[in-house]
């Protein structure tokens, strides 16, 4: 027994001391003189860490899974699906087949040519639990995720699966909130909604969703920037950029500041590729916190109506309307017995204020305008040739009936200074002084009266009109019953119409 035991402990050290040779060759392999291989070796810290340092990184691993964990469970997963229609052709219709063998059906609408074929179109995107009321819970989501879907689920981080309804959807924000009811919506976890106002350039934020499916992901950034504007996807809002990660399948999903607090909707990037490359951007949650109650009240966003058509000008514009130098949003026309108009505003002011607030472009007053409930009377400030003018006007609700009215938009058409370059482009001389007419639109006064783009307006009732500060002068609502012009075009001048003006 005991040369047993000592043949094994003696093979039992051979093995042990085989093994530690092992693991030293495995440390480090001398190749080619002084050459030698390193494989990784977790007997001691991989970089040298102060323990202070190592405290202050572990502090914020530590608030990351917080605010994962925590937050996490009030994003959902929405499958949706859409129905599409797309135009087919019919093989057999037309040339040879209908002259060798004729058709049939000819004029039927399911053998036209170009015959029309429904299809299901799936798709999925993310959201965020804002608010729960008895059984039923509401997740706010993307219009362009969830507005026209036909069926909807709503799946949890827990793995449940509930069918959705949509309760309101809103292209011009896009956004839209969806439903589901739960036996135990008690124990669903709604997030906390935090203020977008106060997010700064430089602010750590987290990006949480399904990008790509892979549902309850979340990626790191900054607030690269802030009010970016939505024009070039057709939003009115302004939105954060970020760098945190956001991919197809984020949209919809929240965007969350160090505190766990919802301050954006993860709505769309700007990629070359399809993919993420650092410039995501969210909806502001200030701007959609009335969204969710609209939805709920009444299923659709009311919108305020100023009666104003806004557009951008460059200095050069600027200049000759005499505001150089000033931020504001340029009214270039007003819609008839608009609250504009019965306010006592013209196409032709500079709006500069809006109940105290300084107005710094057309986009921030279209929004502001927006958020103001009917029938709440605003205070604007504008410049008029000049002069500071206050005005109170009383807010509509906006409808697209009487916001695509262009037969009651004044004048009609948009003028441009004439500049050097414009006036070589329609070939006038010096000697013709006016503003140029673009932008003339269909069922307008302007169309009514025959005037057309390239027109030059010399004389409004029969005052001439050297710039675009005298012509939006005398192109005066309030005092004139009616207006006339003179338009100069090919070597020609004749006087319009007549327009009266019924306000």
């Amino acid at each position: 027994m005991k040369k047993l035991t000592k043949r094994l402990l003696a093979g039992t050290a051979a093995t042990a001391l085989a093994f530690a040779a092992v693991s030293l060759s495995c440390t480090r392999v001398q190749v080619k003189g002084n050459a030698a291989t390193a494989f990784a070796d977790t007997q001691k810290p991989a970089v040298p860490i102060s323990s202070e340092s190592l405290k202050v990184i572990e502090a914020l691993q530590d608030s990351f899974r917080s605010i994962s964990s925590g937050v996490l469970p009030s994003v959902v997963e929405i499958d949706v699906t859409e129905k599409k229609e797309v135009q087919t052709m019919n093989p057999f219709d037309g040339w040879p087949f209908d002259f060798f063998f004729g058709n049939p059906n000819q004029g039927s609408d399911s053998n036209s040519r170009n015959n029309k074929r429904e299809y299901e179109q799936k798709g999925l995107g993310s959201g965020v639990i804002v608010r729960r009321t008895g059984d039923t819970v509401y997740v706010l989501t993307n219009n362009h995720v969830a507005g026209k879907a036909t069926n909807i689920t709503v799946k949890l981080n827990d793995g449940q699966e509930f069918e959705g309804k949509l309760v309101g959807a809103d292209e011009r924000q896009d956004i839209a909130l969806v439903s589901f009811d739960a036996k135990d919506a008690e124990n669903v976890i709604v997030a906390t909604l935090g203020d977008s106002d106060k997010v700064q350039t430089g602010d750590i934020c987290l990006a949480m969703g399904a990008p790509l499916g892979y549902r309850q992901s979340v990626t790191q950034g900054i607030v690269s920037a802030t009010g970016r504007s939505g024009d070039q996807i057709g939003n009115m809002n302004d939105f954060i950029q970020t760098d945190a990660a956001i991919n197809q399948g984020n949209s919809g999903g929240p965007l969350v500041n160090i505190y766990g607090e919802v301050i954006g909707i993860n709505t769309w990037i700007a990629s070359g590729s399809g993919g993420s490359v650092g410039l995501g951007f969210a909806l502001p949650i200030n701007s959609v916190k009335k969204a969710i109650d609209d939805f709920i009240s009444n299923g659709k966003i009311t919108y305020g109506w100023l009666g104003v058509s806004l557009v951008d000008v460059t200095d050069d514009y600027k200049k000759e309307l005499g505001v150089k130098g000033q931020k504001g949003a340029f009214a270039s026309q007003v819609f008839l017995n608009s609250p504009a108009a019965k306010g006592g505003m013209q196409a032709g002011d500079y709006i500069i204020e809006l109940n105290g607030k300084k107005v710094n472009s057309q986009n921030e007053l279209v929004r502001e305008v927006g958020y103001l409930p009917a029938g709440k009377e605003a205070e604007f400030v504008v410049l008029r040739n000049g002069n500071k003018v206050t005005l109170k006007v009383k807010i509509e609700e906006r409808t697209e009936e009487v916001s695509n009215e262009n037969s009651k938009l004044w004048p009609g058409f948009i003028a441009s200074p004439l500049n050097k370059k414009l006036r070589e482009s329609l070939k006038i001389d010096d000697k013709i002084e006016g503003v140029a007419v673009s932008n003339v639109l269909e069922k307008s006064p302007a169309a009514a009266l025959r005037i057309q783009n390239g027109d030059v307006i010399t004389a409004v009732n029969d005052k001439k009109v050297k710039n675009l500060k005298e012509f939006y002068e005398a192109l005066d609502i309030n005092r004139n019953k009616e207006i006339w012009f003179d338009v100069y075009n090919d070597g020609h001048t004749i006087s319009t119409g007549r327009y009266k003006l019924n306000k």
